[in-house]
């Protein structure tokens, strides 16, 4: 089934809209959404029933305390399988993610080739490595991990991964689109399911990643003006 992954950034407990990533913007989800009429993190999940999330914790990603949003991210955790970003960069970082959500995610502009492996190794199929890319280039610290996407991902092969993220900085959030020759050759190289973050439009987008070997989408923009339809978060769209 391809998967329809629904998107939150959480900043002080409430679901919001970071386009640019600039805190003094953020303005709950709520105010502009065609879906949501509460910020409330647990109520949206409540309503909109989706049966995976992903959660950005921006307190967390901006160095601010990590018990900020935490008993919120466990309370969805219960209530729909969820993937957490909180800037994890080692195996520590990992443990914490883990301890409230069901799959930690760890990016390659945080983390280290060296704590990926280390990470895998002691959570088998719980995480989720996103390849941060920005004009084309892994965004990344690590000079172990190459600038090339396709060289990152064929790395990851032998790891126990759950998954691999495919987050586009220059989409997320602007529903622009995506490249399918890329995609599609970025999913033909992975062993790991490839899902894509950032640039979803439409349902038809969702089709032609089915189609050319991508096996789900993080999903917000798209759904909050109507663009893909909920009942897509709960089941998925047959793919044929």
């Amino acid at each position: 089934m391809f998967r329809v992954i629904f998107v939150m950034d959480i900043f002080n407990r409430n679901v919001v809209l970071a386009k640019g990533g600039i805190r003094e913007n953020y303005r709950p989800v709520s105010d502009s959404s065609g879906v949501c009429s509460s910020p409330d993190p647990v109520e949206i999940v409540e309503v909109l029933q989706p049966l995976e999330v992903y959660i950005a914790d921006l307190n967390v990603l901006q160095g601010g305390n990590r018990d900020t949003n935490s008993e919120i991210i466990r309370a969805v955790s219960s209530k729909a399988e969820t993937m957490l970003d909180f800037g994890v960069s080692s195996p520590d970082d990992a443990e914490k993610a883990l301890s409230i959500a069901n799959t930690a995610v760890i990016g390659t502009e945080t983390g280290a080739l060296a704590a990926i492996r280390e990470t895998a190794s002691l959570h088998p199929g719980r995480i989720s490595v996103s390849i941060d890319i920005k004009e084309d280039k892994v965004l990344k610290q690590d000079p172990e991990i190459s600038s090339d996407p396709f060289e990152i991902v064929e790395a990851l092969n032998g790891l126990s991964l759950k998954d691999l993220i495919l987050l586009d900085m220059d989409r997320v959030g602007t529903a622009s689109g995506f490249d399918p020759a890329f995609l599609g050759e970025l999913a033909l190289r992975s062993k790991h399911d490839v899902l894509l973050g950032g640039g979803v439009r439409s349902m038809e987008d969702l089709y032609t990643l089915g189609r050319i070997g991508v096996k789900g989408a993080l999903v917000a923009t798209a759904v909050h003006n109507g663009s893909v339809p909920l009942e897509w978060l709960k089941r998925g769209p047959e793919i044929e």
